[in-house]
């Protein structure tokens, strides 16, 4: 099921985000994503963020700003079950354009989203890591 953030879930939440990142973002020190993570703690109750549970369970998530995808975030133990496309379809039949960073050594992510129909429209540097990055939009047909 999915369902909009309550402020009960936010630790169980902030949590997936971090087991995340530092599995998925190897190549940024871990001290910076828990560096962040109160910050993201508190960020999280003011974004728009939907969830995915399963009996009671919070298995991932979608964060959003608009028509931005801040990330889209499933518990190292639930990846590759299509949660992620869940929460993305999820979210697309709500928008009609989509737009979002992707750090160009997360190839996984990067395949993840050329496949659910996204194109990479730029890159940049990430000036928090300084790290390159992809622009990816995405667009209702």
């Amino acid at each position: 099921m999915i369902r909009e953030l309550q402020k009960s879930d936010i630790d169980q939440v902030a949590d997936i985000w971090l087991d995340t990142n530092l599995k998925a973002h190897y190549f940024i020190s871990a001290q910076y994503w828990k560096n962040n993570f109160e910050l993201v703690k508190e960020m999280l109750s003011q974004a728009e963020v939907y969830v995915y549970e399963n009996g009671k369970m919070i298995q991932g998530f979608i964060g959003l700003s608009g028509e931005y995808i801040e990330g889209i975030f499933v518990s190292v133990e639930m990846q590759s079950h299509g949660i992620g496309r869940l929460l993305l379809d999820y979210i697309k039949n709500r928008k009609t354009k989509l737009f979002l960073n992707v750090y160009q050594q997360n190839t996984r992510a990067i395949s993840f989203y050329k496949r659910e129909g996204f194109e990479i429209k730029s890159y940049s540097l990430d000036k928090a890591t300084g790290e390159k990055d992809y622009f990816m939009t995405w667009q209702q047909k």
